[in-house]
């Protein structure tokens, strides 16, 4: 890793590429929509289709491609499948950008904070 600016190491090659892969499957609405519901707590297809208003196919498409990523996980519980995101991270990254787009939306300025961990 190279000392980019503000003291900030870049990170590698490789890095980079994973965050773009995480990032594009966030660049989807419906995905982005089914994070942001898991973030809030776990649940079944049923009721994350319930919630974001997609159709149950649609839905397990969108969670089979977040797991795949590594972006939310599954257990079983008898017939169900119960999703949810156990990475810190990818929850404060959802929360922190939706959080501020929707407050700009409702025309509040909510200045970003600083993130624990990020050097800030």
């Amino acid at each position: 890793m190279e000392a980019g600016i503000g003291g900030f190491e870049d990170p590698s090659a490789e890095v980079l590429a994973e965050a773009a892969a995480s990032f594009g499957l966030l660049a989807s609405a419906a995905r982005l929509h089914l994070v942001w519901a898991l973030a809030q707590g776990e649940s079944d297809v049923t009721h994350l289709a319930d919630r974001v208003g997609g159709a149950l196919p649609a839905v397990s498409q969108h969670l089979a491609k977040l797991k795949l990523a590594g972006l939310v996980r599954s257990r079983r519980e008898g017939r169900r499948q119960i999703y949810f995101v156990d990475n810190p991270d990818v929850v404060t990254v959802v929360r922190v950008m939706v959080g501020q787009l929707a407050a700009r939306a409702e025309g509040a300025y909510a200045p970003v904070r600083t993130l624990r961990g990020t050097g800030g």
